[in-house]
Protein backbone atom coordinates (compact mmCIF):
# COMPACT_ATOMS: atom_id res chain seq x y z
CA UNK A 1 0.00 0.00 0.00
CA UNK A 2 1.11 3.78 -0.69
CA UNK A 3 2.29 5.06 2.94
CA UNK A 4 -0.32 6.15 5.12
CA UNK A 5 -1.18 10.15 5.63
CA UNK A 6 -2.75 9.67 8.73
CA UNK A 7 -4.87 7.12 10.85
CA UNK A 8 -7.71 7.22 8.63
CA UNK A 9 -5.24 5.25 5.92
CA UNK A 10 -5.14 2.40 8.34
CA UNK A 11 -8.85 1.62 8.22
CA UNK A 12 -9.34 -2.03 7.60
CA UNK A 13 -5.70 -2.51 7.28
CA UNK A 14 -3.84 -5.21 9.13
CA UNK A 15 -1.39 -3.02 11.55
CA UNK A 16 1.70 -4.13 13.61
CA UNK A 17 2.79 -2.71 16.32
CA UNK A 18 6.28 -3.54 17.21
CA UNK A 19 7.97 -2.40 20.40
CA UNK A 20 5.11 -2.92 23.34
CA UNK A 21 6.28 -0.26 25.84
CA UNK A 22 4.68 2.76 26.83
CA UNK A 23 4.35 3.63 23.88
CA UNK A 24 3.11 0.45 22.25
CA UNK A 25 0.40 0.21 25.01
CA UNK A 26 -1.05 4.06 23.69
CA UNK A 27 -1.05 2.95 20.15
CA UNK A 28 -2.55 0.14 20.81
CA UNK A 29 -4.99 1.87 22.85
CA UNK A 30 -5.38 4.30 20.17
CA UNK A 31 -5.74 2.78 17.22
CA UNK A 32 -7.73 -0.46 18.29
CA UNK A 33 -11.08 0.73 17.17
CA UNK A 34 -9.89 2.25 14.31
CA UNK A 35 -7.90 -0.21 12.32
CA UNK A 36 -9.03 -3.78 10.31
CA UNK A 37 -6.43 -5.91 12.77
CA UNK A 38 -4.23 -5.16 15.10
CA UNK A 39 -0.37 -7.14 15.73
CA UNK A 40 1.34 -6.83 18.67
CA UNK A 41 5.08 -7.96 18.26
CA UNK A 42 8.05 -7.02 21.23
CA UNK A 43 11.83 -8.18 20.92
CA UNK A 44 11.14 -9.06 24.59
CA UNK A 45 7.32 -9.29 25.38
CA UNK A 46 6.40 -9.78 28.59
CA UNK A 47 2.43 -10.36 27.66
CA UNK A 48 1.29 -13.45 26.42
CA UNK A 49 -0.64 -11.67 23.74
CA UNK A 50 2.40 -9.90 22.33
CA UNK A 51 4.68 -12.36 19.89
CA UNK A 52 8.56 -11.98 20.49
CA UNK A 53 9.95 -10.65 17.37
CA UNK A 54 12.31 -13.69 17.26
CA UNK A 55 9.33 -15.99 17.55
CA UNK A 56 7.28 -15.43 14.77
CA UNK A 57 6.67 -12.19 15.76
CA UNK A 58 8.81 -10.69 12.38
CA UNK A 59 6.87 -12.84 9.84
CA UNK A 60 3.55 -11.81 11.57
CA UNK A 61 4.89 -8.36 10.95
CA UNK A 62 5.66 -8.93 7.48
CA UNK A 63 2.14 -9.97 6.75
CA UNK A 64 0.86 -6.67 7.91
CA UNK A 65 0.19 -3.71 5.85
CA UNK A 66 2.42 -1.48 7.91
CA UNK A 67 4.41 -1.13 10.86
CA UNK A 68 4.05 1.28 13.85
CA UNK A 69 8.01 1.08 15.13
CA UNK A 70 8.94 1.81 18.41
CA UNK A 71 11.30 4.94 18.63
CA UNK A 72 13.84 2.50 20.20
CA UNK A 73 14.19 0.10 17.11
CA UNK A 74 17.12 1.19 15.21
CA UNK A 75 15.29 2.43 11.53
CA UNK A 76 18.44 0.88 10.22
CA UNK A 77 18.35 -2.37 11.78
CA UNK A 78 17.93 -5.34 9.15
CA UNK A 79 14.88 -6.87 9.96
CA UNK A 80 13.38 -3.13 9.40
CA UNK A 81 15.03 -3.42 5.92
CA UNK A 82 14.18 -6.38 5.50
CA UNK A 83 10.29 -5.46 6.16
CA UNK A 84 10.62 -2.52 4.18
CA UNK A 85 12.31 -4.56 1.32
CA UNK A 86 8.82 -7.26 1.57
CA UNK A 87 6.71 -4.28 0.76
CA UNK A 88 5.45 -3.40 4.58
CA UNK A 89 4.91 0.24 5.31
CA UNK A 90 7.19 0.86 8.36
CA UNK A 91 6.20 4.05 10.13
CA UNK A 92 5.10 5.40 13.61
CA UNK A 93 2.46 6.34 15.61
CA UNK A 94 3.71 10.11 16.41
CA UNK A 95 4.08 10.42 12.83
CA UNK A 96 -0.03 9.28 11.79
CA UNK A 97 -1.09 11.63 14.59
CA UNK A 98 0.88 14.42 13.74
CA UNK A 99 -0.14 14.44 9.84
CA UNK A 100 -4.01 14.62 11.45
CA UNK A 101 -3.31 17.12 14.34
CA UNK A 102 -3.71 20.53 14.17
CA UNK A 103 -0.15 21.49 13.95
CA UNK A 104 -0.70 25.22 14.39
CA UNK A 105 -0.96 24.64 18.48
CA UNK A 106 1.94 22.15 18.37
CA UNK A 107 5.62 22.76 19.15
CA UNK A 108 8.60 19.68 18.99
CA UNK A 109 11.88 20.21 20.93
CA UNK A 110 14.74 18.43 20.22
CA UNK A 111 18.20 18.27 21.38
CA UNK A 112 21.17 16.36 22.35
CA UNK A 113 20.77 18.28 25.81
CA UNK A 114 17.89 20.64 27.40
CA UNK A 115 15.32 19.70 25.42
CA UNK A 116 13.64 18.25 28.51
CA UNK A 117 14.17 21.86 30.56
CA UNK A 118 12.97 23.23 27.68
CA UNK A 119 9.59 21.53 27.38
CA UNK A 120 8.92 22.53 30.87
CA UNK A 121 9.59 26.14 30.26
CA UNK A 122 7.80 26.23 27.11
CA UNK A 123 4.86 24.84 29.03
CA UNK A 124 4.77 26.98 32.10
CA UNK A 125 5.33 30.12 30.63
CA UNK A 126 2.44 29.76 27.83
CA UNK A 127 0.25 28.63 31.13
CA UNK A 128 2.01 31.25 33.19
CA UNK A 129 -0.17 33.84 30.22
CA UNK A 130 -3.03 32.60 30.74
CA UNK A 131 -3.35 30.04 27.58
CA UNK A 132 -3.57 26.41 27.98
CA UNK A 133 -0.39 24.40 27.11
CA UNK A 134 0.86 20.75 28.39
CA UNK A 135 3.92 18.59 28.25
CA UNK A 136 3.96 15.33 26.10
CA UNK A 137 6.28 12.84 24.02
CA UNK A 138 9.71 12.19 26.15
CA UNK A 139 8.82 14.20 28.90
CA UNK A 140 5.65 12.62 29.89
CA UNK A 141 2.99 10.49 27.79
CA UNK A 142 2.82 10.32 23.68
CA UNK A 143 0.67 12.77 22.27
CA UNK A 144 -1.94 10.61 21.01
CA UNK A 145 -2.76 9.47 24.07
CA UNK A 146 -4.03 12.51 25.40
CA UNK A 147 -7.64 14.48 24.63
CA UNK A 148 -7.15 17.40 22.28
CA UNK A 149 -8.59 20.09 25.15
CA UNK A 150 -7.87 23.05 22.29
CA UNK A 151 -4.31 24.05 23.78
CA UNK A 152 -1.32 24.18 22.86
CA UNK A 153 1.02 21.09 22.81
CA UNK A 154 4.71 20.99 23.38
CA UNK A 155 6.30 17.68 22.57
CA UNK A 156 9.81 16.26 23.55
CA UNK A 157 10.76 14.63 20.65
CA UNK A 158 14.38 12.43 20.06
CA UNK A 159 16.12 11.82 17.36
CA UNK A 160 14.60 8.10 17.23
CA UNK A 161 11.11 9.60 16.73
CA UNK A 162 12.36 12.53 14.47
CA UNK A 163 13.82 10.36 11.32
CA UNK A 164 9.90 8.91 10.97
CA UNK A 165 7.92 12.31 11.55
CA UNK A 166 6.56 13.51 8.06
CA UNK A 167 5.14 16.65 8.69
CA UNK A 168 6.80 19.90 10.53
CA UNK A 169 4.57 21.75 13.44
CA UNK A 170 4.41 25.20 13.62
CA UNK A 171 7.96 25.61 15.79
CA UNK A 172 10.62 23.30 16.11
CA UNK A 173 13.17 24.17 18.60
CA UNK A 174 16.63 22.56 18.78
CA UNK A 175 18.62 23.31 22.32
CA UNK A 176 21.80 21.71 21.58
CA UNK A 177 23.84 19.47 19.26
CA UNK A 178 26.61 16.86 20.52
CA UNK A 179 27.21 13.02 20.68
CA UNK A 180 24.48 10.49 21.39
CA UNK A 181 22.89 7.32 20.36
CA UNK A 182 25.62 6.46 18.01
CA UNK A 183 24.39 2.29 18.59
CA UNK A 184 21.01 3.61 17.01
CA UNK A 185 21.97 5.61 14.27
CA UNK A 186 25.37 4.30 13.47
CA UNK A 187 28.10 7.39 13.31
CA UNK A 188 28.14 10.80 13.98
CA UNK A 189 27.27 12.05 11.03
CA UNK A 190 24.19 10.27 11.04
CA UNK A 191 23.22 11.08 14.13
CA UNK A 192 23.00 14.74 13.43
CA UNK A 193 21.08 14.35 9.97
CA UNK A 194 19.14 12.51 12.07
CA UNK A 195 18.44 14.87 14.68
CA UNK A 196 17.81 17.98 12.54
CA UNK A 197 15.83 16.24 9.89
CA UNK A 198 13.13 17.70 12.21
CA UNK A 199 13.92 21.12 10.87
CA UNK A 200 13.08 20.45 7.17
CA UNK A 201 9.98 18.57 7.39
CA UNK A 202 7.37 20.00 4.70
CA UNK A 203 5.15 22.91 6.16
CA UNK A 204 5.72 25.81 6.78
CA UNK A 205 7.33 26.57 10.34
CA UNK A 206 9.17 28.31 12.41
CA UNK A 207 12.91 26.80 13.79
CA UNK A 208 14.17 28.21 16.92
CA UNK A 209 18.20 27.39 17.49
CA UNK A 210 20.32 27.49 20.90
CA UNK A 211 23.70 29.86 19.03
CA UNK A 212 26.28 27.80 19.81
CA UNK A 213 29.20 26.30 17.91
CA UNK A 214 28.19 22.95 16.84
CA UNK A 215 24.77 23.59 15.93
CA UNK A 216 26.40 26.56 13.96
CA UNK A 217 28.77 24.36 11.93
CA UNK A 218 25.54 22.15 10.78
CA UNK A 219 23.47 24.66 9.80
CA UNK A 220 22.74 23.90 6.04
CA UNK A 221 21.12 21.38 7.97
CA UNK A 222 18.66 23.37 9.38
CA UNK A 223 15.13 24.04 7.57
CA UNK A 224 12.36 26.23 8.18
CA UNK A 225 12.33 29.91 9.16
CA UNK A 226 15.36 29.88 11.33
CA UNK A 227 16.04 32.28 14.20
CA UNK A 228 19.38 32.22 16.33
CA UNK A 229 19.08 32.41 20.31
CA UNK A 230 22.12 33.66 21.56
CA UNK A 231 21.28 35.77 24.65
CA UNK A 232 20.57 34.46 28.16
CA UNK A 233 17.68 35.23 30.79
CA UNK A 234 19.50 35.27 34.16
CA UNK A 235 16.39 37.50 35.44
CA UNK A 236 13.89 34.51 35.57
CA UNK A 237 16.19 31.88 35.65
CA UNK A 238 16.93 32.81 38.98
CA UNK A 239 13.57 33.57 39.65
CA UNK A 240 12.34 30.22 38.71
CA UNK A 241 15.13 28.54 40.92
CA UNK A 242 16.92 26.95 38.29
CA UNK A 243 20.19 25.74 38.51
CA UNK A 244 23.31 26.81 36.98
CA UNK A 245 24.34 29.81 34.07
CA UNK A 246 23.59 27.43 31.12
CA UNK A 247 19.69 27.72 32.20
CA UNK A 248 19.87 31.51 31.18
CA UNK A 249 20.08 30.14 27.30
CA UNK A 250 17.70 27.09 28.34
CA UNK A 251 14.86 30.08 28.96
CA UNK A 252 15.65 32.39 26.73
CA UNK A 253 15.08 29.58 23.79
CA UNK A 254 11.76 28.97 25.77
CA UNK A 255 10.40 32.77 25.90
CA UNK A 256 11.44 32.95 22.08
CA UNK A 257 9.78 29.60 21.01
CA UNK A 258 6.17 30.24 23.23
CA UNK A 259 6.34 33.67 21.58
CA UNK A 260 6.93 32.17 18.08
CA UNK A 261 4.14 29.63 18.43
CA UNK A 262 1.40 31.95 20.68
CA UNK A 263 2.10 35.29 19.22
CA UNK A 264 2.90 36.64 22.12
CA UNK A 265 5.94 39.59 22.62
CA UNK A 266 8.45 37.84 24.29
CA UNK A 267 8.43 40.90 27.23
CA UNK A 268 4.60 39.85 27.78
CA UNK A 269 5.51 36.27 28.53
CA UNK A 270 8.74 36.82 30.47
CA UNK A 271 6.78 39.40 32.99
CA UNK A 272 4.33 36.39 33.29
CA UNK A 273 6.08 34.15 34.04
CA UNK A 274 8.19 36.26 36.70
CA UNK A 275 4.34 37.12 37.92
CA UNK A 276 3.30 33.20 38.23
CA UNK A 277 6.72 32.34 39.66
CA UNK A 278 5.65 30.34 42.28
CA UNK A 279 3.64 27.96 40.02
CA UNK A 280 7.02 26.70 38.45
CA UNK A 281 8.48 23.12 39.66
CA UNK A 282 11.47 22.39 38.21
CA UNK A 283 12.23 19.40 36.71
CA UNK A 284 13.05 16.22 38.11
CA UNK A 285 16.40 14.73 37.73
CA UNK A 286 17.65 17.98 36.51
CA UNK A 287 20.00 19.61 38.80
CA UNK A 288 17.45 18.83 41.81
CA UNK A 289 18.49 18.99 45.11
CA UNK A 290 17.57 16.19 46.81
CA UNK A 291 19.08 16.78 50.65
CA UNK A 292 21.22 18.87 52.40
CA UNK A 293 23.16 17.79 55.47
CA UNK A 294 26.37 17.14 57.37
CA UNK A 295 28.26 19.65 54.81
CA UNK A 296 26.89 17.13 51.78
CA UNK A 297 24.25 18.18 48.98
CA UNK A 298 22.90 15.69 47.14
CA UNK A 299 21.82 16.56 43.72
CA UNK A 300 20.26 13.92 41.22
CA UNK A 301 21.25 15.29 37.63
CA UNK A 302 19.86 11.68 36.42
CA UNK A 303 18.38 13.26 33.22
CA UNK A 304 22.17 13.68 32.01
CA UNK A 305 21.76 10.82 29.56
CA UNK A 306 25.04 11.86 27.59
CA UNK A 307 28.30 14.31 28.24
CA UNK A 308 26.74 17.42 27.43
CA UNK A 309 24.53 17.88 30.52
CA UNK A 310 26.63 16.47 32.62
CA UNK A 311 29.42 19.01 31.60
CA UNK A 312 27.08 21.62 32.13
CA UNK A 313 26.69 19.84 35.83
CA UNK A 314 29.86 20.15 36.50
CA UNK A 315 30.18 24.18 35.81
CA UNK A 316 26.83 24.41 37.58
CA UNK A 317 27.90 23.31 40.48
CA UNK A 318 30.59 24.51 43.04
CA UNK A 319 32.94 23.47 45.47
CA UNK A 320 34.32 19.75 45.99
CA UNK A 321 31.87 17.20 43.99
CA UNK A 322 31.91 13.63 43.73
CA UNK A 323 30.22 12.67 40.59
CA UNK A 324 28.50 9.52 39.86
CA UNK A 325 28.51 8.37 36.02
CA UNK A 326 27.79 5.23 34.44
CA UNK A 327 24.55 3.17 32.69
CA UNK A 328 24.12 1.86 29.57
CA UNK A 329 27.44 2.26 26.63
CA UNK A 330 26.19 3.63 23.69
CA UNK A 331 29.54 4.31 22.16
CA UNK A 332 29.49 7.74 22.28
CA UNK A 333 33.28 9.25 22.84
CA UNK A 334 33.69 10.68 26.79
CA UNK A 335 36.94 12.61 25.84
CA UNK A 336 34.89 16.09 25.98
CA UNK A 337 33.71 15.07 29.58
CA UNK A 338 36.76 13.97 30.75
CA UNK A 339 38.33 17.53 29.40
CA UNK A 340 35.81 18.95 31.68
CA UNK A 341 36.72 17.19 34.82
CA UNK A 342 40.14 17.28 34.18
CA UNK A 343 39.91 21.46 34.07
CA UNK A 344 37.48 21.71 36.63
CA UNK A 345 39.39 19.90 39.46
CA UNK A 346 38.27 18.65 42.75
CA UNK A 347 36.53 15.73 41.27
CA UNK A 348 36.16 12.44 42.84
CA UNK A 349 35.05 9.78 40.46
CA UNK A 350 32.32 7.02 40.95
CA UNK A 351 31.60 4.68 38.03
CA UNK A 352 28.99 2.21 37.60
CA UNK A 353 28.48 -0.65 34.61
CA UNK A 354 28.96 -0.47 31.96
CA UNK A 355 29.88 3.06 30.32
CA UNK A 356 31.56 4.18 33.71
CA UNK A 357 34.79 1.64 32.67
CA UNK A 358 35.08 4.08 29.56
CA UNK A 359 34.44 7.13 30.99
CA UNK A 360 36.87 6.07 33.70
CA UNK A 361 39.63 4.90 31.16
CA UNK A 362 39.34 8.66 29.34
CA UNK A 363 39.65 10.53 32.28
CA UNK A 364 42.56 8.50 34.13
CA UNK A 365 44.34 9.23 30.43
CA UNK A 366 44.24 13.18 31.52
CA UNK A 367 44.17 12.36 35.49
CA UNK A 368 46.06 9.47 35.99
CA UNK A 369 45.55 10.29 40.04
CA UNK A 370 42.22 11.18 39.88
CA UNK A 371 40.36 9.71 43.26
CA UNK A 372 38.57 6.91 41.35
CA UNK A 373 36.17 4.02 42.37
CA UNK A 374 33.91 1.57 41.12
CA UNK A 375 30.48 0.25 42.34
CA UNK A 376 27.92 -2.04 41.56
CA UNK A 377 24.67 -0.77 43.04
CA UNK A 378 23.73 2.95 43.94
CA UNK A 379 24.06 2.08 47.23
CA UNK A 380 27.54 1.27 46.96
CA UNK A 381 28.30 4.71 44.84
CA UNK A 382 26.33 6.54 47.37
CA UNK A 383 28.42 5.14 49.59
CA UNK A 384 31.54 6.05 47.98
CA UNK A 385 30.93 9.33 47.47
CA UNK A 386 30.15 10.19 50.91
CA UNK A 387 33.42 8.72 51.77
CA UNK A 388 35.20 11.03 49.11
CA UNK A 389 33.88 14.12 50.81
CA UNK A 390 34.67 14.44 54.41
CA UNK A 391 34.76 18.05 54.94
CA UNK A 392 31.53 18.84 52.46
CA UNK A 393 30.78 19.18 49.01
CA UNK A 394 28.11 17.79 46.29
CA UNK A 395 27.29 14.36 45.62
CA UNK A 396 26.14 14.32 42.37
CA UNK A 397 24.10 11.82 39.87
CA UNK A 398 25.04 12.89 36.47
CA UNK A 399 25.35 9.68 34.50
CA UNK A 400 26.17 10.89 31.38
CA UNK A 401 24.67 7.58 29.77
CA UNK A 402 21.12 5.77 29.67
CA UNK A 403 19.87 3.85 32.44
CA UNK A 404 19.07 0.87 31.21
CA UNK A 405 21.68 -1.25 31.48
CA UNK A 406 20.59 -1.58 35.35
CA UNK A 407 17.31 0.51 34.91
CA UNK A 408 14.10 0.55 32.95
CA UNK A 409 14.26 4.50 32.60
CA UNK A 410 16.27 7.62 33.93
CA UNK A 411 13.17 7.72 36.40
CA UNK A 412 13.85 4.86 38.20
CA UNK A 413 17.78 5.55 38.65
CA UNK A 414 16.75 8.80 39.92
CA UNK A 415 14.03 7.18 42.49
CA UNK A 416 17.26 4.60 43.17
CA UNK A 417 19.13 7.57 43.93
CA UNK A 418 17.07 9.73 46.02
CA UNK A 419 15.46 6.82 47.90
CA UNK A 420 19.57 5.88 48.31
CA UNK A 421 20.47 9.09 49.91
CA UNK A 422 17.19 9.34 51.93
CA UNK A 423 18.08 6.57 53.70
CA UNK A 424 22.25 6.48 54.29
CA UNK A 425 23.47 7.81 57.32
CA UNK A 426 26.49 10.08 56.64
CA UNK A 427 29.70 9.35 58.30
CA UNK A 428 31.55 12.19 58.73
CA UNK A 429 34.97 10.01 60.31
CA UNK A 430 35.49 8.48 56.59
CA UNK A 431 38.68 9.57 55.09
CA UNK A 432 37.81 11.23 51.96
CA UNK A 433 39.65 11.52 48.17
CA UNK A 434 40.53 14.96 48.59
CA UNK A 435 42.90 15.38 51.70
CA UNK A 436 41.59 17.83 53.25
CA UNK A 437 43.08 16.34 56.67
CA UNK A 438 46.57 16.39 55.44
CA UNK A 439 45.71 20.87 54.24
Amino acid sequence: MSRPRGVADLAGRRVGIWGYGVEGRASEAYLRSRVGELVLVDDQPHDEHVLATSDGGLNALAECDVVLKSPGIPRRRADVMELESRGVVVTSSLALWLADADRSRIAMVTGTKGKSSVTSLMTFIINAAGLSARSAGNIGVPPYALEDDGGYLIIETSSFQAVDVNDAPAVVVVTSLGADHLDWHGDMTTYHRDKLSLTSKPGEHATVVSDDVALRDAHELLGGDVTWVSAGDSELREALGLVGTHNDRNVQVALVAASALTGLPGDVLHQAAIQNRDDFTPLAGRLTVVARRDGLTFIDDGLATNPLPTIAALEAVSGDIALIVGGFDRGVDYTPLARAIAERGQVALIVMPTAGERIAQAVMSLVPNIALTHAQSMDEAVDHAICALPKGGTVLLSPAAPSFSQYANWEERSADFRQTVLGTAVNSSHHGAFGHEES
